[in-house]
Formats: structure tokens, sequence, C-alpha cells
């Protein structure tokens, strides 16, 4: 079969898909990875065939652009969080104003780049549009073209969960009332190409999942469990990396990627230089990934304490004796697959406070709220992750989990099972 995947223009997001992507095409069906220009290079250095779609504009520019806008028509960022789960909190207003937002959110990024792909989708004819979060155009041209269409989740599916929420509070209102951002989005991309809305185009007809399956959400979607394969792009191995380190290695990272893309600091320069402060007198080797740019803010570096731009998170993580990340999935992922316990700090996943919370409860780790991150607090969440025991033997029964779950290899059968049930029952409506 056709197989194509929609991926959000970020390196993270692209990585994420990338063994699966590569299991299909081993199997012998022919895979294409539609993104925007910005990340050809990016898709073909990954040995897959990229389709450019949208404009030349990058994410940064497109992302820049849309908070200039918000700012200027007084547009506010809705106030509830994607993992909000509290009754108190799920009202009508709040909902429909995330939702009103979350449409916005998607027009910048999916708007350029649908007329490119229903126009190759009409004449490649993919079987199976692949689409990985914030990459709605992905139903969008499977449901314009005929194909199947398959969610691909980089996160624990609080989306889906909050989406829930909305749609149980729209039916409590009259009709006339039930008024759906998202619905209305797609729908007028339907009025062109010949489709209407249905939850499937945000749900998905199946999901590819792999989030550690403690940690899933209950879904009446079906799902195909894979096993997270680590994969962050061309890369080598540093000399340095190879050596079993003297001391305890920590590594520090707050999301190489994003600092390219968002173009604006998760943890400030005043953070960062209290965190290394803190840490200085401790026994260990602190790894701290952070551009040049931002390193040349820094007052002082330690001596216990490395500064590197970047370096690929399988080959350094398994050294490694904990991992302190801004709750990012490669981090994330990463350190459980290797039984390494993890400090989670900042909020720039959408459902790190729910993860968190469970990464804690497995003890496999400690979860940080951004704003109770202080360079004592930091230290003393690091010292009881290196002390106690219990933290690796929690973060090993993750990484029991995730090797329990199927290989993507061994997930296409899967694969190809649901879009064969879907392509069937399609013929038959």
């Amino acid at each position: 079969m056709r197989v194509l995947f929609v991926t959000y223009p970020a390196r993270t997001h692209f990585h994420h898909i990338v063994p699966v992507a590569w299991a299909l095409r081993t199997a012998g069906h022919e895979v294409h990875v539609a993104s925007g220009p910005e990340l050809t290079d990016v898709i073909t250095g990954a040995g897959l065939t990229a389709v450019a779609a949208g404009s030349d504009e990058p994410l940064r520019e497109k992302v820049n652009r849309f908070s200039e806008t918000a700012n200027r028509t007084g547009f506010q960022i809705p106030d509830i969080g994607m993992a909000e789960d509290r009754p108190e909190m799920l009202t009508l207003e709040k909902l429909k104003r995330y939702h009103s937002g979350l449409a916005e959110i998607l027009k910048v990024q999916n708007d350029s780049m649908i007329e490119d792909l229903v126009a190759y989708g009409r004449w490649w004819k993919p079987d199976l549009v692949v689409w990985e979060w914030l990459s709605n155009a992905g139903p969008v041209v499977a449901a314009a073209v005929g194909a199947v269409q398959a969610r691909m989740s980089l996160i624990i599916e609080v989306d889906v969960r909050l989406r829930g929420h909305f749609l149980a509070a729209l039916a409590r209102q009259a009709p006339q009332d039930r008024e759906d951002p998202v619905a209305e989005w797609v729908n007028g991309w339907g009025e062109k190409y010949g489709f209407a809305f249905s939850e499937e185009m945000f749900t998905g007809q199946f999901v590819i999942d792999q989030m550690v399956p403690s940690l899933q959400l209950e879904s009446a979607v079906p799902h195909v469990p894979v096993r997270y394969i680590p994969y962050n792009g061309q890369a080598t191995v540093p000399e340095w990396c190879r050596a079993e380190p003297e001391k305890p290695r920590v590594l520090a990272t707050f999301g190489v990627s994003m600092w390219s893309v968002m173009g604006d600091q998760l943890i400030s320069t005043n953070r960062l230089q209290d965190m290394l402060d803190s840490m200085a007198d401790l026994d260990i080797e602190l790894v701290l990934t952070l551009p040049e740019r931002i390193e040349k803010r820094l007052r002082s570096i330690p001596g216990n304490t490395r500064i590197v731009p970047f370096v690929p998170l399988h080959a350094i993580v398994p050294s490694c004796s904990a991992v302190i990340h801004h709750g990012g999935i490669p981090g994330f992922s990463v350190s459980a697959s290797h039984g390494v316990p993890q400090l989670m700090v900042s909020r720039a996943a959408p459902d790190a406070d729910l993860r968190g919370g469970l990464l804690e409860k497995a003890q496999a780790g400690l979860w940080l709220a951004p704003e109770e991150m202080t360079g004592e607090t930091l230290r003393d969440r690091l010292v009881r992750l290196l002390d106690d025991p219990a933290f690796r033997s929690g973060a090993g029964r993750l990484r029991e989990e995730m090797l329990a779950q199927p290989t993507p290899n061994d997930a296409v059968a899967e694969i190809e099972r649901l879009t064969d049930a879907q392509s069937r029952r399609k013929k038959e409506r």
C-alpha cells in the first residue's frame, strides 16, 4: 500500500515517526513524508521521500506572525490547560475559548499545506495517511482523496479527552448554541473538497501509540501499540561520551529543537545559572545542552559542568544516572527506554502535568512545576533521584513495559489489518 505521513515542520515531531515509517517501508510499502519545505532536507536525510507542501515561510515566522496578530487584535490564549480534568474548571465558556484558540493554531500550522497535499494525494493516491499531533492537514487530505487515516500520538491523549469534555458540554446546549470552532474550520475545507467533519478527523480512525502503556488514557478508538525507538536524526557520538563516566553523569536538556523553532527560552538564563550554581559542589558530571548564544549569557560555568550544543540522546542517556528535561517526549521516552530516573520541569508539553504526576506515581522520576523551579529545589530533587534506589527500580519497570510493546516491525501487520478494515467499511457506506 501507499502510506503518506504528514508531520508538523519540527525536527522532533518528524523524528518521532521515522522508525514506524521505515518499518512500513522495509515491509514493502511505499512511504512518502509530507511537511513544510523547511523540513525537506531533514526528511531526505533520514532516507525517506519528502513531499514539500505549503509556503516557504518558516514555522518560527508563522508562530511570530500569529503572536503579533493575537496581540494586535486582543485575541487571548485559552486559560485552560490541555491536561485539565477538574470538573469545576471545565465550564462551557472555558472549553469554547480553548477550542477557538485551537482552531486558530491549527489554521496557522496547517492551512498553507492543504491545497498542495490534496493535489499530491489526488495524483499519488495514498491508501493510508498517518498524521501526528498538530498535523490536522492529514485527516483533511485523507477525506478529500478517500484514504484511510490514522493518528500518531506523541503525548498522552489529553487533547482527545478535553475534546470529549467539550462535546459533552455542547450536547447540553440548545442546537443553535453548539458552536464548534474546530469542526467549522474543517468544514470550510470540506465545502471545497466534498466532505463533512466527523470526530474521526480529530481522533483518527485508529491510533499508532508509542506512549508507555500504564500512562495511556482509556479510548474507544482502536490503538496500535508500538515500542518507542529512539531516533535523533543524523548525529555522531562525541569522543568524550564514549568513555565510562568517572562520576555519576547527569544530563540536563531543555529542548534543543524548541530553542530554534520558537526562538525563545523555555528556562530563563537566570534560572539556568541558579541551577548550575546550586549543583556546583555535587560530585557529578553535569552535561547541559545549550545553544552557544545562550551559553554566552551565563555568568560562570562550574568545574563539574560540560556544556554542549547537542548530543544524541540515545548515545548519552544509557551512561546517565539521571536526566533533567523539559517534559518533551524525546527526553522522557529515551530516559524511560533505558531505565534512567528523570526529573521533569516546565510545561512545554501539553500533557506535562498529568505525565509528571504519573511518573512520580510510578516512582520512575520526579515532576517539578516551572513556578517551583529554583536552584535549591532542582538540587534537592536531583539528589533524591541519585540517592534513592527506588527511582532506579521504578525507571526499570517503565523500561520493561516499553520492551514488552511490539517493535515498529512487529506492529506493521496490525496497521495493515486496521487500514484494510477501515477501507472496507468506507466502501460499504
